[in-house]
């Protein structure tokens, strides 16, 4: 059942269906509201499907083009207070402007630099927060709205000084993907717009601020930073993150910000970032952001990484100490193509920002290291595919897909990146590699700085690409229909071959020297690991352990799967460097799977519960939120 708030605004919004590019003009189509009218459902749900239903916001009536923030970020309080103006386009002459927000407190609101404003908070949604009701004028032009966080904000992961790799200062950052960013700002909290920001953002003297814009490499005196974000993005790309910084440059348009006591290593591991910008040019055009920057944040960040524009935020697993696991940050830089420069309308959409970014990542990663290496990802990505269609309800299994009444956030799942990876592959494989390239990069050239739903995408897919080449693609199979269909492309990888043959000659042989992994990978460990038979026994995991030291494995990738295989085969000896992994890293790609194998059994849930009671408050809203569903706990 839809709440009564959003049920008008949908009711409301299918008669208009305004459809917004970045430069903000709109559209309607008369003859599909003249249908709506007529109670067509039909109709009505193919128009909704242009809708984001995850935003309170009035959007398609008035919408923000430019915001600022005025902010100081207080770690006393462990608030954030201050001002956000919106520079606002009312495209059908409207008298109220709606904001969304999340356990924030406003404090007051005016319009045009100062005139008082009528405003009434809305009734609460437990999913989508408060709509801010603003009343305007068609002539209004700005609106400002003081307000401050509070302890309930989703977004904001503030930590003491022990949780950081200094151990000496505190640190703060935001997550703002899915729909957080309201939880810290008010804003109009859909991806269906675009806008540009400015900052002036206050900290403690002793720590430095970034942002998802132009950045400082120093700290200064005066802990006031400045920033500015010419370029129009979603509001779920807004992103702040202090904190006892340092910065190292990669080349002339890429670096790495961190804590000093990390920066080497960081340094160390990125050094091939400059690379990488440079070969994704060749590929699909120009880097449109000016710089490419990383920030590797403390252990509790709950992604792999989130792909801020200018200034990706990655997770310090990715620190492995021999660059393995760098094809993370290949992802979070195609993303500054596919999700930052072209962006799904609605989450309903959400795989055409991750499908295109996993594509796009392994090319960039085979343009550096070869079809070798790229294949090994790519199975290992089909692996993952095939466990999440194993344990995925139907409904959550086609691309486009129907979030009405559930988080965005349920849309992360391999569904979006390895399905939507394996549907562009079929299309690259029927259309021919030059003729895919030209087509994809047509697509971000004529698509830039918009925003675009499935049924546009696959409108301009059969216009642009199958028709001129006439091509037969299962399109709809793929794109709406459940599970992997039959002509998923097959990849082949040599030397996951020779991983699968050391397996068969360990079981065979019942020794640990059969295994010539001297020269393995990350991703042949993985592959190793991975197939171990479910028969195997705790003996032979101490065998496999003695000779190769997996339980003390500083890689996080292969010590994660490591651990799950052990927690399900009943190998005890991990338990230490488990629980010391649980309270350490903050990943949620790495505790649900763990989580979820100690709550298989009363005994290991038991420990579950015991090791969590100590972790929770050093992972992010977004970690914790899942694994209290998955345990049943209550803080």
């Amino acid at each position: 059942m839809l709440y009564p708030m959003k049920l008008i605004q949908l009711l409301l919004a299918s008669l208009f269906v305004v459809s917004f590019n970045s430069c903000g003009e709109n559209t309607e189509n008369a003859e599909n509201n003249e249908e709506t009218a007529d109670g067509n459902q039909e109709t009505v749900a193919e128009d909704m499907s242009v809708l984001d239903e995850h935003t309170l916001s009035n959007y398609f009536d008035v919408k923000t083009t430019h915001l600022h923030l005025d902010i100081a970020v207080s770690f006393e309080e462990k608030k954030i207070k201050g001002s956000v103006t919106h520079t606002l386009e009312n495209v059908n002459g409207v008298n109220e402007v709606i904001f969304d927000t999340k356990a924030l407190n406003i404090l007051g609101v005016t319009t045009d630099g100062g005139n008082p404003a009528n405003y009434e908070m809305g009734e609460y949604d437990e999913l989508l927060g408060t709509p801010l009701k603003v009343e305007i004028t068609p002539e209004t032009k700005t609106v400002e709205i003081e307000y401050e966080t509070t302890e309930g904000t989703e977004a904001l992961d503030w930590l003491m000084p022990a949780q950081t790799a200094g151990k000496q200062q505190p640190f703060m950052y935001t997550q703002g993907q899915s729909i957080f960013t309201r939880s810290w700002i008010p804003v109009q909290g859909t991806p269906a717009i675009r806008i540009t920001y400015s900052a002036r953002v206050q900290v403690p003297t002793s720590l430095m601020a970034v942002m998802s814009a132009s950045n400082p490499v120093q700290k200064n005196e005066t802990g006031i930073y400045s920033f500015d974000m010419p370029q129009p993005i979603p509001c779920y790309l807004l992103a702040l993150a202090v904190g006892d910084l340092e910065f190292a440059p990669i080349d002339y348009r890429t670096g790495v910000y961190t804590e000093p006591s990390m920066l080497e290593d960081c340094a160390y591991e990125l050094a091939d970032m400059g690379k990488m910008v440079s070969a994704a040019e060749k590929l699909y055009g120009k880097y449109l952001w000016d710089r490419y920057d990383v920030i590797v944040l403390p252990p509790s960040f709950p992604f792999g990484g989130m792909e801020n524009p200018r200034l990706t935020f990655a997770t310090p697993t990715i620190i492995a100490g021999d660059r393995s696991l760098v094809a993370l940050i290949a992802h979070e830089l195609a993303h500054s193509w596919s999700g930052n420069l072209v962006t799904n309308s609605t989450w309903n959409d959400f795989w055409l920002n991750e499908g295109f970014t996993v594509y796009f990542e392994r090319r960039i990663m085979e343009s550096l290291y070869g079809k070798d290496y790229t294949d090994m990802l790519a199975l290992l990505g089909y692996q993952d595919l095939m466990r999440t269609m194993s344990e995925e309800e139907p409904a959550m299994q086609s691309l486009k897909l129907n979030l009405i009444n559930k988080h965005p956030d349920d849309a992360m799942s391999d569904v979006a990146y390895e399905k939507g990876y394996f549907f562009l592959r079929l299309l690259e494989q029927v259309a021919g590699r030059d003729n895919f390239d030209a087509f994809l990069k047509a697509y971000f050239d004529e698509h830039k700085f918009q925003t675009i739903t499935t049924e546009e995408f696959v409108e301009y897919l059969n216009t642009n690409l199958i028709q001129p080449h006439n091509l037969t693609v299962n399109v709809d199979e793929w794109v709406y229909g459940e599970g992997v269909p039959e002509n998923c492309p097959k990849v082949v990888s040599t030397r996951f071959n020779a991983v699968e043959a050391s397996i068969e000659q360990f079981y065979q042989s019942g020794s640990v020297e059969s295994i010539q992994a001297s020269d393995w990978t990350t991703h042949e460990w993985l592959h190793f690991i991975r197939h171990l038979k479910d028969n195997t026994t705790p003996s032979q995991m101490a065998m496999l352990d003695e000779k190769f030291h997996l339980t003390q494995s500083g890689n996080s990738e292969i010590a994660a799967i490591w651990f799950e295989k052990s927690i399900n085969f009943g190998y005890d000896s991990i338990d230490k460097e488990l629980e010391a992994f649980l309270i350490k890293v903050g990943r949620r790609k790495f505790l649900m799977p763990l989580y979820t194998a100690l709550a298989a059994t009363p005994e290991g849930k038991e420990k579950a519960l015991a090791i969590y009671a100590k972790a929770r408050s050093n992972y992010h809203y977004v970690s914790f939120n899942s694994i209290d569903q998955l345990l049943g706990y209550q803080p």
